[in-house]
């Protein structure tokens, strides 16, 4: 009766549109108190226990990315994607694919590179006759690779919830990042031939060589943070840090594009962030806290076992579930609730936790495509000028390309593993 209270309660708040921290920590709250002997006082102690020091990462990344988004460092990225596919049929849209798969590996956020990609490539793909819909589908459903390319955290929040290796999660998801990517700057060639563009002049080697040098310091941020970590120079924590400190050098001293009164905003633009963040995983740690106490984890993997269900049908159930929550929750808290009741059945199953980490955070990426919680979707509103219903029409294209990329990553383990096991 309790867990069916929990749960009604949630998608009823859900579905009135109150913000999804307040649906998980009422709904979590005030089952504790009508169906449990909980002192709900002890409620600030388990959201405070639940925010392990891991997670000292996320606010770095986050200003790490803001810093690099207010600047140059965006536009520099998208002018060197350009020098190297933009003259193939499709080639402003494979450039701002490419620029998202670049930035991506600098801000861990999905939203934060729509608005950095986006804010420069959809008036350039305007000018050049590109359809609204077809950027728009472009650059919304990239953007969502934010969550899966390195530095991540969405990947930080379930290595901390999943007690596994964050960096070896950041080497897992490259190769489904970049494969995804690929995907997408496919899809965007044979789309723009069919809409009729065609493959114009390719820049010299010395125009792409006066772009790599102008989006040099920009870029070397990938190598410092990704490679540190691989070579085991220092943690994702660490790394984190290390991505601030950069970010700041580099968009204060070297481009001289924020000055010293911008950072305020700045600062002030990742705090929010963060809080907002933070809240979330707050709430969720104290709804999967009581889900854990009523040993629902327990009861499901026991039910699911019993069953003699096969590891490829629990991965089919798996995405089916993930799919829908992704619909109506943020990320971080249904990788915070439903970690806890998956990753035991999946490693009794063989499954690898990395592997299922991977396949967790792929189906997140739907989810910020997908109404009526997806914030890419709001975002590319916002930054395009376009209604909700126009934004989400245009991502389904896209959207398919991400469910097949999804089916590959799923049932193809050596996508996600093979880099970690061969790095160790």
């Amino acid at each position: 009766m309790s867990i069916a209270f929990l749960f009604l309660s949630l998608l009823l708040l859900l579905l009135l549109g109150v913000p999804v921290a307040i649906c998980l920590g009422v709904s979590a709250v005030v089952t504790m108190v009508l169906f449990s002997s909980y002192d709900i006082l002890g409620v600030p102690e388990i959201m405070f226990n639940g925010l392990k020091p891991t997670f000292i990462a996320i606010p770095m990344f986050i200003l790490a990315g803001s810093l690099m988004s207010k600047g140059s460092s965006a536009q520099r990225i998208v002018d060197f994607a350009k020098s190297i596919v933009g003259h193939l049929p499709g080639g402003l849209p494979m450039s701002a694919i490419l620029a998202c798969i670049i930035f991506a590996a600098v801000s861990g956020s999905s939203p934060a590179t729509v608005v950095a990609i986006g804010s420069v490539m959809f008036v350039a793909l305007k000018e050049a006759g590109y359809p609204k819909s077809y950027s728009i589908g472009a650059i919304t459903s990239a953007g969502s690779l934010g969550i899966l390319i390195p530095p991540s955290v969405v990947m930080i929040v379930y290595g901390v919830t999943a007690e596994v290796s964050i960096e070896r999660l950041f080497m897992a998801g490259v190769i489904p990042g970049l494969m995804v990517g690929a995907m997408m700057m496919l899809y965007a060639y044979f789309g723009a031939r069919r809409l009729g563009f065609k493959a114009t002049s390719p820049a010299s080697l010395k125009e792409r060589w006066e772009k790599f040098k102008n989006a040099f310091w920009a870029l070397l941020i990938i190598v410092v943070i990704i490679g540190g970590i691989y070579a085991g120079i220092f943690t994702a924590t660490e790394a984190a840090g290390i991505s601030v400190v950069y970010a700041f050098i580099i968009s204060v001293f070297v481009y001289k594009d924020i000055k010293i009164k911008d950072l305020y905003s700045v600062f002030l633009d990742a705090a929010i962030t963060t809080s907002m963040i933070f809240l979330i995983i707050g709430f969720a740690v104290v709804f999967a806290h009581f889900l854990t106490s009523e040993r629902i984890p327990h009861m499901i993997a026991e039910y699911l076992l019993s069953i003699h269900m096969s590891w490829w049908i629990f991965l089919i159930f798996v995405n089916v579930i993930l799919f829908v929550m992704g619909q109506f929750m943020e990320p971080s808290s249904v990788i915070l609730i439903m970690t806890p009741l998956l990753l035991p059945i999946a490693v009794q199953l063989g499954i690898d936790p990395i592997h299922f980490g991977v396949v967790m955070v792929v189906n997140m990426e739907l989810g910020m495509l997908t109404p009526p919680v997806g914030l890419n979707l709001f975002v590319a509103s916002s930054l395009s000028g376009s209604n909700l219903k126009d934004v989400t029409l245009s991502v389904i294209p896209w959207l398919c390309v991400l469910l097949l990329g999804l089916g590959l990553i799923t049932y193809i383990p050596a996508i996600s593993l093979w880099l970690p096991n061969l790095i160790g």
